[in-house]
């Protein structure tokens, strides 16, 4: 993963200090871009343990639409707690968008659905793009969407054979705790894509506009959310073997992906087999919400 390990180096040396809403202040620079292709292996990140049972769930609940969390308690996912109403929902959850995306006439489009339908039929389409960045929502939201947008595109290899490659454009990136496990919820929407469209993976493309570290106030205050240390002890950590993923062959369809959200959290993970994930301990970062 050295793509993410050079984003944080590239954040820690240019960050600038930085107000924003959390009143919690951040080193922040602007436009990192980086490739990772998952021939190589899954891009899971090694120099702290990732949950994968969160990423995996997470990403399950954003392709079925659904806004209510408590399929995410049933899991024991809880980092949507806090932006949940009353209700026990979070209507700008990305996968409301991306299934219900609000059109003017009141009526919604499944965005999902229109890509499924451009990988069947019209492979090489530059089309193939899914935005949870609706303005009603957004500019009133208490969390807007940060992964804003993603496009699917499909390019050739030196054999002229195809490959299946996904973009993210993300606008507000928490390098500590959010980019890791974008990397690997998008790395996962691209491997099952490519499933449904039986077109192999190929590179996982990601444009970070705000790359921003917590940190500390400069009078010293609030250090209870400075990630700058544990970042810098990962970065003194050897980079161990990307595991490989394993996606069992009853999932060959969208329509495979809800029902899996009924069965036990066990049933799940069962389907999303990591081989050889050897990360090294955990490191806390402290949410600033």
């Amino acid at each position: 993963m050295k793509q993410y390990l050079d984003a944080v180096r590239i954040t820690l040396e240019n960050g600038h200090r930085k107000p924003n809403r959390t009143g919690v202040d951040t080193l922040s620079t602007f436009n990192i871009n980086y490739e990772i292709d998952l021939s190589l292996g899954f891009p899971l990140l090694t120099t702290k343990e990732i949950s994968w049972k969160n990423i995996v769930i997470e990403n399950l609940w954003f392709l079925s639409g659904q806004t209510g969390i408590d399929l995410l308690r049933k899991h024991g996912c809880r980092f949507w707690d806090p932006w949940a109403d009353k209700d026990g929902k979070v209507p700008s959850a990305y996968g409301n968008f991306w299934r219900h995306f609000p059109l003017p006439d009141s009526r919604t489009n499944d965005q999902i659905a229109y890509v499924m339908d451009q990988l069947t039929a019209n492979p090489t389409s530059r089309r193939m793009v899914v935005s949870a960045w609706a303005p009603g929502n957004a500019q009133t939201s208490a969390l807007p969407p940060c992964h804003a947008f993603w496009v699917l595109n499909v390019q050739f290899d030196a054999e002229g054979e195809p490959c299946l490659c996904l973009h993210l454009t993300q606008r507000s990136c928490d390098i500590a705790l959010g980019v890791p496990y974008n990397i690997a919820g998008y790395s996962l929407l691209l491997e099952l894509f490519s499933r449904f469209g039986n077109i192999r993976p190929g590179r996982f493309g990601h444009t970070l506009i705000d790359a921003h570290i917590y940190t500390s106030k400069a009078d010293g205050s609030m250090a209870k959310y400075d990630h700058v240390p544990g970042l810098k002890e990962q970065l003194s950590r050897k980079p161990r073997p990307l595991p490989k993923l394993h996606i069992d062959p009853s999932i060959r369809s969208l329509q495979d992906i809800e029902p899996l959200l009924e069965l036990e959290t066990e049933e799940i993970m069962s389907l999303f087999v990591l081989e050889g994930y050897d990360p090294h301990p955990p490191i806390h970062f402290k949410v600033a919400v």
